[in-house]
């Protein structure tokens, strides 16, 4: 375990030269193109479970909804697989870098904002306004919901950013007991470690259903403006 706690979110150099964008492109390797007349299990798996994915992010939009199909998918299983890839010893996860979830946030968002007003301008700005509001309070209001539109990409890219270092962080904190426990109680480092075990599992878990939580809500911000 590495003494700095911090010391595993930090951007890996090699030769003084930031590698972050190889580590980024590495999971694209984790989907192979298959260029085979008969697929092979992993490969057949993987594009079930694509399919499936799809078919549910895209029920609930129109047709002018469902051309996104592609780039969402593409960002869950960008997501997924960068998340799954901080999982590895000594490796790092991009994704508990702020800036690099606001990259992902604020582009999609804008997009789907942008859609909204080109295609429904006066219901875009009609969210702007809750029905029925008194004219003294029109202004404050619609202040409100400016602010609260403003925010959706932080809140996005900050619900990513906390749930993945906060789970990374309490493995360290748990890794780290179980091994100075093991001088001490064999005991109840057989019981810290078994608990860590089951982190490990749960941050499985996490590192998927974040990715599809960040999908399924830039999904929502798209269906509100299509």
């Amino acid at each position: 375990m590495n003494e700095n706690l911090f010391a595993s979110f930090m951007i890996p150099v090699m030769l003084g030269i930031p590698i972050t964008t190889l580590i980024i492109m590495f999971p694209t390797m984790l989907f192979p193109t298959p260029n085979r007349l008969i697929n092979n299990r992993m490969t057949t798996i993987q594009q079930w479970i694509t399919k499936l994915t799809s078919k549910q992010l895209m029920v609930t939009h129109n047709p002018k909804g469902q051309t996104w199909s592609l780039m969402l998918i593409s960002l869950l299983l960008f997501i997924a697989s960068t998340n799954l890839l901080g999982m590895l010893p000594h490796s790092f996860t991009p994704t508990t870098q702020l800036s690099m979830n606001l990259g992902m946030a604020i582009p999609l968002w804008t997009g789907t904002i942008l859609i909204g007003f080109r295609n429904k301008t006066k219901m875009s700005l009609a969210h702007l306004l809750p029905l029925g509001t008194p004219t003294f309070l029109i202004p404050m209001l619609v202040m409100i919901e400016t602010i609260s539109l403003f925010i959706q990409p932080l809140a996005l890219a900050v619900r990513l950013t906390a749930n993945i270092t906060a789970g990374h962080l309490l493995l360290h904190l748990i890794g780290s007991a179980t091994l100075a426990l093991m001088s001490i109680s064999l005991f109840t480092a057989l019981i810290t470690f078994i608990i860590l075990t089951l982190l490990v599992i749960l941050e499985f878990a996490v590192a998927l259903i974040q990715a599809y939580v960040f999908t399924l809500l830039v999904s929502l911000y798209l269906q509100n403006n299509t």
